[in-house]
């Protein structure tokens, strides 16, 4: 059975090149532009008893709720779920200090197949 990976991300062609790669990775992706759709697909996803395995949260949403606000909603349901916080931002606080906000790892832009594989197994290992 392939892991399930949560991806938020509010830029279309991220969304759309995230989501072949995680493909051809073998993951199960289910992709989100903002922070509502996110919550609302992964609370459906644990009413149905079918949790993701894996979150990657863009941390900056402009006009709309970000990986910093969705991690917290998420963390007060789940304290075990991993989650990877994606910025090109590296200077963040959120990804300098990514334990301190909730997230289990960081999955810095721009990345390549390569980088999204280690990224996800590492957080899953």
């Amino acid at each position: 059975m392939a892991y399930r990976v949560l991806l938020m991300d509010d830029e279309p062609a991220i969304c759309e090149i995230t989501g072949i790669l995680l493909k051809k990775l073998g993951y199960d992706p289910t992709i989100t532009m903002t922070g509502e759709e996110t919550l609302n697909i992964y609370n459906q996803a644990l009413l149905d008893g079918v949790p993701y395995d894996v979150i990657i949260l863009d941390l900056t949403v402009p006009g709309g709720m970000g990986g910093r606000e969705v991690i917290q909603q998420i963390r007060e349901h789940d304290k075990e779920v991993k989650v990877l916080v994606s910025s090109g931002d590296l200077s963040d606080p959120a990804i300098i200090s990514f334990t301190d906000y909730g997230f289990s790892g960081v999955l810095a832009k721009p990345y390549n197949k390569a980088a999204l594989d280690q990224a996800i197994k590492s957080v899953l290992s």
